[in-house]
């Protein structure tokens, strides 16, 4: 079950492809050095708190990892959730949420949970990712204008409200960075894409601002010294009372982390032509995020924009994620006193290209043209997303959809008598036109469960009680649920009181299962249990 692709890809190591792996994980680790800062910055904590994610979850991540060339660390869908965890719980709070989503994580690997991820609709996750989007978009307008609020809402309305109101203060010398940042950011691809654009763009104006002695906000201003020594190990001491309310959005952080996760590594498989092995990478990420927890850093997933630059500059094993986290160590302790020279302009330009990446806006704008029911789900999800919060829309939204899909179970779950229809084919209607009278013939399409129980109910209310025998044709029924079965024991007492013979045809294996379980093949008589509708007819 635990099984890391390093161990399998370190046995036909070569050198060639160590050298690839080194070249991809020093490229892969200068495009993560900005983002990482950029999205601790963003998430409330410190900058170095993203580079220590980035260096001891991405090491865990590619060294036990289910993924042969998943890159792990920080990613904006964490920032949200994150933010409000610091603002209500404190960092502490933070540290206890990951490690419990850690935690979750590994049970979900063990549990074998890997496969399931993939239920989660489409909807909910376009919908949330392009909210969670939008949410960081608008928490960079401050930084990139350079405006003079002390205290921003962190209601989404009111910060617009405020970011409004307070517009005439802004600081023209910061927009103007800001907006050079940007289109080096855009337009830097197109001169080179081997060096990343936002490191281009960070160098540049660090060097503008500092050597200009330009008045813009930086890290030093705002966070003073930034430390390059690793961080020690910490566990906060939390109330039981506060552990209980951190569940919610620790298990947000755990299934947010794990369709991340699984969803860059399908994504990586199609690049490499490769499989993955999806309870193992559950459970890597969850180790990676208990040791980021418990060494002070923010949530840890499966990145897919610095996975795919790993995969196009060569790398093909765990090596180069395990390269592109020490890369990122020696940066951090070489160069990280020089952190606090850059301006906050241009990371709220890196940022605002990352929300727009992930924006998704071309699914979203597909979805909806979809059936009404995957729109209201999208909708809801991303509404909520934006107004509440990450846990509110994706409960709302997973119970959204599964109600809808419910519903359109119950409506392709149909129950007709067969003397009644006039529909039948050819070979049917041979064994119709054979039904005595004193024998009624009905029929379940789809699945038979508590969605479709009550139309069960509803048709065969409508059944007399003068005739003698009652066949329910089952062989179109590929699953049968507790309410469904209710809903036949009840019909079955009911054919007893009018003495009514009750008999079942075509009964697929779940259904019959379901049945067994119970005790119902015995209470009906397994002679009432008929592999065919003509078989039922002649015993009837």
């Amino acid at each position: 079950m635990f099984q890391p692709k390093f161990f399998t890809c370190i046995k036909n190591y070569s050198l060639n492809q160590f050298y690839k792996d080194v070249t991809s994980g020093i490229i892969v680790a200068i495009i993560a050095l900005p983002l990482s800062i950029a999205l601790a910055i963003a998430s409330g904590v410190s900058p170095e708190k993203g580079l220590h994610t980035a260096i001891i979850a991405g090491f865990i991540i590619s060294f036990l990892g289910g993924s042969r060339v998943q890159i792990g660390g920080p990613t904006g869908a964490f920032m949200v959730i994150v933010f409000g965890i610091i603002s209500k719980y404190g960092i502490d709070g933070l540290i206890v949420s990951t490690i419990m989503a850690g935690i979750m994580m590994i049970l979900m690997g063990i549990f074998r949970f890997g496969k399931m991820i993939k239920f989660i609709p489409y909807p909910i996750t376009t919908g949330f990712t392009s909210g969670i989007a939008l949410t960081i978009f608008s928490t960079q307008i401050k930084d990139f204008f350079g405006l003079a609020i002390d205290n921003i809402p962190s209601e989404f309305i009111s910060k617009w409200g405020a970011y409004f109101t307070n517009f005439g203060s802004i600081n023209w010398t910061s927009t103007i960075l800001g907006v050079a940042s940007l289109l080096i950011i855009v337009f830097w691809p197109k001169i080179n894409k081997t060096i990343p654009g936002s490191l281009i763009a960070l160098i540049v104006i660090t060097s503008i601002s500092y050597f200009l002695k330009l008045d813009v906000e930086t890290i030093g201003s705002k966070y003073g010294e930034i430390s390059s020594a690793l961080p020690k190990p910490h566990i906060p001491n939390l109330s039981l009372q506060n552990i209980r309310e951190l569940v919610p959005p620790a298990f947000t952080i755990a299934i947010l982390g794990s369709i991340e996760s699984l969803l860059s590594a399908v994504v990586a498989d199609g690049m490499i032509g490769g499989k993955h092995r999806s309870n193992t990478e559950l459970i890597a990420q969850g180790l990676a995020n208990i040791a980021s927890g418990v060494f002070g850093g923010i949530p840890a997933t499966g990145a897919i924009a610095r996975t795919a630059a790993n995969i196009k500059n060569g790398g093909r094993t765990p090596v180069a994620g395990m390269i592109h986290s020490v890369t990122l160590l020696l940066i951090m302790l070489i160069f990280m006193p020089f952190a606090k020279l850059i301006p906050l302009t241009t990371l709220a330009a890196i940022l605002m290209v990352v929300a727009y990446n992930m924006s998704e806006w071309r699914e979203f704008k597909n979805l909806l043209g979809a059936p009404k029911s995957d729109i209201l789900v999208l909708i809801s999800t991303f509404t909520l997303t934006v107004v509440i919060d990450l846990v509110v829309a994706i409960e709302v939204g997973i119970v959204l959809a599964s109600l809808l899909f419910m519903k359109r179970m119950a409506d392709i779950t149909n129950i007709k008598n067969l003397m009644d229809d006039n529909d039948e084919e050819e070979d049917e209607e041979n064994i119709i036109s054979n039904i005595s009278k004193d024998t009624l013939v009905y029929e379940i399409n789809g699945p038979f469960f508590f969605g479709a129980a009550d139309k069960f109910k509803e048709v065969l209310n409508e059944v007399q009680g003068n005739a003698k025998v009652l066949i329910i044709q089952m062989a179109k029924v590929p699953a049968m649920d507790a309410t469904a079965f209710h809903a036949l024991e009840t019909l079955y007492k009911n054919c007893r009181s009018h003495k009514m013979k009750l008999m079942l045809s075509g009964v697929q294996e779940q259904p019959y299962s379901v049945m067994e379980k119970y005790g119902f093949i015995d209470r009906i008589g397994k002679e009432n249990i008929c592999e065919s509708l003509n078989e039922a007819l002649e015993a009837a």
